[in-house]
């Protein structure tokens, strides 16, 4: 007897939800804009500075909030009504990009408002994701959890893709100010989007009632206990210091190495986008086919030397196609480490999970994307970004030898 064939459209089957699907429209929307200002910001202190320790030090600042308050938004995203602490993020995110339009338009933008800013933006996101993550976690039956999560990511990406475009050409025909405000605007559709939920958890009603603090050290304590956990996390540090500094320094790619401009910029983190968006469109399908385990080994082994193929990029076209493939197994990676973490654990702890995973993908960013940058103007962009790739790839396969099962062993 033949196994059925997964659906074709497998992939998209979150989006049957109801909830889901008003936290996925609400949020897209809102990551275009936040990809208009990522790139504007970008180029604006690589232009401003021409260094990249500058660029991928302001970037980091947006992460650096994380190594502190990461533990303490998975406990409050656990303790208090979700919908109502996204829609308290996304005021004050909408607020602080008002505050950059407004300088923008007035003339007063530096630098260093702009790493004054990012710091403050990433204290919001680092307090308010988590309950965002945990809202689109229980938004779905488990049996959708990897559609979700993998679609969540499609959206993010989605904003990878149209954000630079329209950034990109409103800064060649207009005042930066224009980026800014469409990305204050923009945090208008989650707030609306929020009022559409109906069904999803508020809160994750624990059994029994829990000091703060002792949730956020129960947090650690699960995650410490649970093999598949620890290996998980593991992972996502050392994606985040050897492969994620790609995604924030494209402007040194663009503007260092091949002399471009916004306009290459804006290609490279567009196909970056692309890659993603076709890899969570089709991951749900990847996953049944394969396996969940078995697609996340292997686009682990496979990530470190895409990526070291597109520092070492010949030209802006190769750099263009290396990128699109490297953005598909950085979506792949990422999604199904975190699918494995939410998978493993009760509602009541989703948050204090995925906000310790995103504690170790954001401290790791602020490590990577710093010490590269400043490595990059001392030892030059190829060297440095390629090697760190490469060492990427000797820890995977150490960490394969080490744990022969793999990832392949804990199937969601």
């Amino acid at each position: 007897m033949s196994t059925p064939r997964p659906p074709r459209l497998s992939s998209l089957r979150a989006l049957k939800h109801r909830d889901f699907a008003f936290l996925w429209g609400g949020a897209a929307l809102s990551n275009i804009g936040t990809w208009m200002e990522v790139l504007a910001l970008g180029v604006y202190v690589t232009k401003v500075t021409g260094r990249a320790e500058w660029t991928g030090g302001v970037a980091a600042l947006t992460w650096l909030p994380s190594i502190l308050l990461s533990p303490l938004g998975g406990a409050l995203g656990d303790r208090f009504d979700r919908r109502r602490a996204v829609a308290l993020g996304a005021l004050v995110q909408m607020v602080l990009a008002g505050a950059l339009a407004a300088l923008a338009f007035t003339g007063g933008l530096t630098v260093r408002w702009v790493a004054v800013i990012s710091f403050l933006n990433g204290c919001a996101v680092t307090l308010f994701m988590p309950a965002f993550s945990a809202l689109i976690a229980v938004s779905v039956p488990k049996e959708d959890l990897h559609s979700a999560l993998s679609l969540n990511s499609a959206q993010a990406n989605l904003g990878r893709i149209c954000g630079p475009a329209l950034a990109a050409l409103l800064i060649a025909h207009a005042d930066i100010g224009w980026v800014l405000l469409l990305n204050t605007l923009s945090f208008g559709a989650v707030m609306l989007a929020l009022l559409g939920v109906r069904g999803a958890p508020a809160t994750a009603k624990p059994a029994s009632p829990e000091g703060l603090w002792a949730g956020i050290a129960r947090g650690f304590q699960v995650a410490r206990a649970d093999e598949a956990l620890l290996m998980a996390m593991g992972g996502t540090l050392a994606i985040a210091i050897c492969i994620a500094p790609f995604t924030a320094l494209a402007p040194v790619m663009a503007i260092r190495v091949f002399g471009q401009d916004a306009g290459a910029t804006s290609m490279l983190v567009t196909a970056q986008g692309t890659g993603a968006l076709l890899a969570a469109l089709s991951a749900g399908t990847l996953a049944d086919r394969m396996g969940r385990g078995r697609l996340l080994e292997v686009s682990l082994l496979l990530i470190g030397p895409v990526a070291a193929a597109y520092w070492w990029s010949p030209s802006l076209g190769v750099a263009t196609g290396a990128v699109l493939l490297l953005g598909a197994l950085y979506m792949l990676t990422l999604t199904g480490l975190a699918t494995l973490c939410q998978a493993r654990v009760s509602g009541e702890l989703q948050a204090r999970i995925a906000s310790l995973n995103s504690m170790l993908l954001f401290v790791g960013f602020t490590v990577g994307v710093w010490s590269q940058g400043a490595l990059a103007d001392r030892l030059g962009v190829r060297p440095v970004m390629g090697g760190a790739a490469f060492g990427f790839l000797l820890f995977t396969v150490l960490l394969r030898t080490l744990r022969s099962r793999g990832f392949a062993a804990y199937e969601t």
